[in-house]
């Protein structure tokens, strides 16, 4: 991946697989001013690790304490020469010592439409299983801003899908998938040049 000097710098937090994070990386593959520069991750095992090294993005790796009670992470994100941080399937809070230093510059996607089915402990499949037990007729992504509480930053971007009779979890979150695919780099790409 060519990161160059001027080009806008994404670096990306994921905490599994990293489908996200794989399509984010192509979509900015062949970008002249925008690039997927690093990946981070707190947890050790995650395949999201397998897809920074298949491109040649350096992956970091930290712990609790490495986030909540020390710089570390911050100094890797300076190393790094971060511009923005973009969160894909990342579960730990973000502290505000990082939200400070990334004043409306840390992005994320949630698997529903927002304010429903957010806060601590609502994601990934949980939400799905929320969305189907509850009957809703329709359910979607939320793109928005990063503040000091789960889900509650401003709402940058939203788009639906309706929920059939007949759809069960896995068929609700494949659906939601195929919006996040489809929307979340360009949403990004959409923000990151608004925000020059």
């Amino acid at each position: 991946m060519n990161c160059d000097h001027p080009k806008k710098r994404i670096a990306i937090f994921a905490s599994g697989s990293g489908t996200n994070t794989e399509a984010i990386i192509k979509y900015f593959e062949n970008n002249a001013e925008i690039c997927v520069a690093s990946i981070f991750s707190n947890n050790p095992e995650a395949y999201v690790l397998t897809r920074a090294k298949n491109h040649y993005i350096p992956a970091f790796t930290f712990n609790r304490s490495d986030l909540y009670k020390t710089n570390r992470v911050l100094n890797l994100l300076q190393e790094q020469k971060a511009d923005y941080i973009v969160l894909a399937g990342f579960l730990w809070l973000i502290p505000t010592h990082l939200i400070n230093n990334y004043k409306n510059r840390i992005i994320n996607i949630h698997p529903a439409l927002l304010p429903e089915y957010g806060g601590k402990g609502m994601y990934g499949d949980r939400v799905h299983q929320k969305v189907w037990e509850n009957g809703e007729p329709e359910t979607g992504i939320s793109i928005h801003l990063v503040n000091e509480k789960y889900d509650e930053g401003k709402i940058i971007f939203q788009a639906t899908t309706p929920i059939e009779r007949d759809d069960t979890p896995e068929i609700i979150a494949s659906k939601v998938h195929e919006l996040e695919y489809q929307h979340y780099p360009r949403i990004i790409e959409q923000f990151i040049r608004s925000d020059v």
